[in-house]
Order: C-alpha cells, then sequence, then structure tokens
C-alpha cells in the first residue's frame, strides 16, 4: 500500500489514460515529429 493516497476514510490510486483521437483516420502527426510526440507521452 505504499503507492496508495490516503484520507480521512478513503484510501486511492490514479491513474490516467491519455487517448488521442483525430477527425479523420489519417495520420496527422508524421515522421521525426510524430516520434518525438509518441516519446513524451509514454
Amino acid at each position: 500500500m505504499q503507492n496508495y493516497k490516503h484520507g480521512g476514510h478513503t484510501i486511492w490510486d490514479c491513474k490516467y489514460h491519455l487517448v488521442w483521437v483525430t477527425k479523420y483516420r489519417y495520420e496527422v502527426l508524421e515522421g521525426d515529429i510524430g516520434l518525438r510526440c509518441r516519446e513524451l507521452l509514454r
């Protein structure tokens, strides 16, 4: 229970899942820019 946050009568562990959805199915970020954004978001 080391990673859990504690409150008065609660214990929680918040995690986030980010989904990037574009309007169209083609790749918006291509090449080096796409790779760099992927590195930053992971």
